[in-house]
């Protein structure tokens, strides 16, 4: 029997999410038309004898999440469940303190899956490699090639090229270490908890010859990267799985448009009845789209490629629509064009209003190349990037906004550009 567990983190993390996150848990955010957690339990579901996914994080319980968790459930068939941690425990802490629940009914594997990554999450496949390599004790990191520059933003892997054994993990290093990196998806055994139980006891005795202070919550706070793996690494208990599919994390909006693309690419092979085709007396489709079904679209708009369109959507007549995600609710008025950007819940733009942002693609000519998940601001000024519009936000007819976030804002009558408008 197996497990999935998704470490979804809480409200204080994805700050580069944001204002995306102050209105829906970044999780839940939808890419490609269903909340990015979506896609990871429809690959766990798939995975043969895989009997529960448990969700571990540190957002309050809501009613968007209780109601994603119940529709999820009633879709697939399986449990689903939340698990709330006290604190922000590390990916490490998380599934230590909540050990028993992952161990109730023995399963004799489980993986750990970040939940801000976008993958084609090749499970099965890693599951298959764990049984041709190594002992059945071991344990399975999902790797990727990045260019030997952006490597070092992520955790390096060094590999012995015939066993695919760990030899070497260093995470973020300062100089290159190895093209690659891990990609935040894990295949662990029972063992995994000796090996986190060490680390908490030795900080527990570490924070004794400290300062009294909050130790207990310090002490459970473990990092599976740092902590584990860098542990692990040269004693034959850590193997990589080298991945040749997609995957690109998900720590910006930009990046949200980007993992939007090659999962709209994806349903080409398992989800094709989500792709909007070309039809009589509908909008000119180019490439990818997803198109709600509550969505109004006059047939005079053109679509593509890498659009998704969220729930009572309203698009006017010739509208142009490019690289974005529209939200629930939105209303893109006659002629208009919205290119590279993100549209909020219940937002309008205007007649012949033009809203554009600067893409945030990995270099087209590099095959090894990840998305920068680039911070909100560079040097004091916002960075270029694709243009965000909040909640309930009007964009009067004939305005231009490019590489902007804007939040309501009652009197927008010009254009702007690289700013934060509130």
């Amino acid at each position: 029997m197996l497990k999935a567990v998704i470490l979804i983190g809480g409200p204080q993390k994805g700050t580069r999410f944001r204002p995306l996150s102050f209105e829906v848990p970044k999780p839940l955010f939808p890419v490609a038309g269903v909340p990015m957690l979506q896609h990871h339990i429809e690959a766990c579901v798939k995975v043969p004898n895989l009997k529960e996914i448990l969700l571990i994080g540190f957002y309050q319980p809501n009613e968007e999440l209780n109601r994603f968790l119940f529709n999820a459930q009633q879709e697939f068939k399986m449990s689903i469940r939340y698990l709330q941690e006290f604190a922000a425990l590390g990916t490490g802490g998380g599934i230590y303190h909540f050990r028993d629940q992952i161990l109730s009914g023995s399963p004799e594997a489980f993986f750990v899956l970040n939940a801000d990554v976008c993958s084609a999450f090749p499970l099965t496949e890693m599951l298959n490699f764990q049984k041709e390599h190594g002992e059945p004790s071991s344990f399975v990191i999902l790797g990727t090639t990045a260019n030997r520059k952006q490597s070092m933003n992520y955790g390096c892997i060094v590999e012995n090229e015939q066993t695919n054994e760990v030899l070497h993990y260093v995470e973020k290093p300062s100089t290159f270490v190895s093209d690659i990196i891990n990609c935040g998806i894990y295949l662990f055994n029972p063992e995994i908890f000796q090996h986190i139980g060490a680390v908490f006891q030795k900080n527990q005795q570490d924070m004794l010859l400290e300062e009294p202070t909050n130790g207990w919550q310090r002490a459970e706070a473990i990092r599976l990267e740092q902590d584990i793996f860098t542990a692990l690494a040269g004693q034959g208990k850590l193997y990589v799985y080298k991945t040749l599919s997609f995957w690109s994390q998900i720590k910006s909006a930009g990046s949200a448009i980007y993992a939007s693309r090659l999962y709209l690419n994806q349903y080409h092979t398992t989800h094709s009845e989500r792709l909007a085709p070309n039809k009589e007396g509908g909008p000119k489709i180019t490439g990818n789209v997803y198109i709600h079904p509550t969505a109004n679209i006059d047939p005079t708009a053109v679509l593509g490629p890498n659009v998704s369109i969220g729930t009572g959507v309203t698009i006017g007549a010739g509208v142009r629509v490019r690289e974005s995600i529209i939200l629930h609710g939105a209303n893109l008025q006659d002629q208009c064009c919205v290119l590279n950007s993100i549209v909020g819940w219940d937002s309008t733009i205007g007649k012949w209003a033009r809203v554009e942002g600067t893409p945030s693609d990995p270099n087209p000519n590099d095959p090894f190349a990840k998305i920068d998940s680039e911070t909100l601001f560079r040097d004091g000024k916002l960075t270029p990037s694709i243009t965000i519009l909040g909640c309930n936000v009007t964009i009067p007819s004939e305005v231009i906004i490019l590489n902007s976030i804007v939040l309501p804002h009652k009197d927008l009558n010009r254009g702007f550009k690289n700013q934060i408008i509130l």
